[in-house]
């Protein structure tokens, strides 16, 4: 954060919280971002409290990921209170919520954490060094992430499928207690953005006849972008464009890690093309609800695409990294694979024939067995953690936002 070590942000919350408060909240929270992807999954779930005026709401960002790129200015542009590390590390909370892991510890209050992608399929990446290999754990249920000097340490973890208890169980069993179904919020949104297909499409200049191509790649060197860096110049040079339009999400850690003015300069090129490529905070939900097909590997918007009804071809399925029986896997056994050897083209056209509406149906079914009721199960959870009672109004489900900001070109 772009604070002096003695820097201290006064605020509704801490000793002298009621101090210059003019609407006197009964309830602090504290929301902690690892990084932009954890940023943006709390931005599902934030505005759940936020309008309550028994509640005051505040964000930090953790200095626990090598992901920080962007994520200041991404929190300082929501325009909530933000304080830094060192003083949400010395001031007590009534809840943490955070979409990540690391250094939870920590924060005083209870803690609750989501995922924040479309639910636990993938293993850990394993590490360089001269021991012997061994099992790795399972992304985002990670023992040693969950369980700090013998005690777990969040007091709700919030999974979106039945399912991950069970892999929660066996991952860590010391934190089954605390795990908790409560569906998952990001597939909700895209759920009730699927009336809106054609407002978006007008947003993103789609034109009659034309069909929409999804290009989406996770992050590491076993990403579609890593195995191919060319990708979006090759996707993009390989399909008439009277026929095709093309855009682009990439992994915030991409963004994160590298920096936007490089990420765009690599990609200038594919821009003059007229490859949309949306930023790391948002857009992409957008354009995956108006897409007509999707290009991608093992990452989570390939999972989403091909729950809302998207057709998918797989450009990479890096199979050694994904954790069997999981969504992820069922997603690799029935997706056709891109030969990039053949015009792509045509293989666009035939990734339909693969996907049929109980297709996409059970992918929805693997990643949330709680369709449409994150928004209430999760604010009722909260709720718990504050010792406040839920409100009567059940939560609405918003679409996605606009791609307005969709188009960037390199300086």
């Amino acid at each position: 954060m772009n604070f002096s070590a003695d820097a201290w942000v006064p605020g509704p919350f801490g000793l002298d919280a009621l101090r210059g408060s003019t609407v006197p909240a009964r309830r602090a929270v504290l929301a902690v971002a690892h990084h932009l992807t954890a940023a943006t999954r709390l931005a599902d779930v934030m505005p759940l409290l936020e309008s309550d005026q028994r509640v005051a709401v505040a964000y930090t960002a953790s200095p626990a990921s090598a992901y920080t790129g962007g994520l200041d200015a991404h929190l300082r542009d929501l325009d909530g209170l933000v304080v830094p590390w060192r003083q949400a590390m010395s001031t007590k909370w009534d809840l943490v919520v955070a979409a990540g892991h690391g250094m939870l510890e920590k924060l005083h209050g209870p803690v609750m954490t989501l995922l924040h992608g479309a639910g636990p399929g993938k293993l850990v990446a394993r590490g360089a060094g001269a021991g012997p290999a061994a099992a790795r754990p399972v992304s985002g249920l990670i023992r040693e992430r969950l369980v700090i000097a013998g005690r777990v340490v969040p007091s709700s973890i919030v999974l979106a499928h039945d399912r991950h208890l069970e892999m929660l169980e066996r991952e860590c069993p010391e934190a089954r207690p605390v795990g908790f179904t409560g569906g998952d919020p990001c597939l909700d949104r895209l759920m009730a953005s699927l009336p809106y297909r054609n407002v978006y499409r007008r947003a993103l200049g789609v034109r009659p006849g034309r069909r929409l191509v999804f290009v989406s790649s996770t992050w590491r060197g076993d990403s579609l972008l890593g195995r191919h860096p060319d990708l979006l110049l090759r996707v993009a040079a390989g399909l008439p464009r009277d026929r095709y339009q093309v855009v682009a999400a990439l992994h915030p850690n991409v963004w994160s890690y590298h920096g936007r003015r490089q990420v765009l300069a690599w990609h200038a090129d594919c821009l003059r093309l007229g490859v949309r490529l949306f930023p790391p905070e948002e857009g992409w939900r957008a354009g995956l609800v108006a897409a007509d097909v999707l290009v991608g590997d093992h990452g989570s918007v390939t999972c989403y695409g091909a729950a809302i009804g998207v057709p998918v071809l797989l450009g990479t399925f890096p199979e050694d990294r994904v954790a069997p029986g999981t969504h992820v896997a069922g997603l690799g056994a029935f997706a056709p694979r891109v030969d990039w050897d053949r015009p792509l083209a045509p293989q666009l056209e035939d990734a339909a024939h693969a996907f049929t509406g109980r297709v996409h149906a059970a992918m929805r079914g693997a990643i949330s067995s709680r369709p449409g009721e994150a928004a209430r199960l999760i604010r009722g959870e909260m709720y718990r953690l504050l010792r406040l009672p839920d409100r009567d109004r059940p939560p609405d489900v918003e679409p996605v936002p606009l791609p307005v900001s969709c188009g960037l070109r390199a300086a």
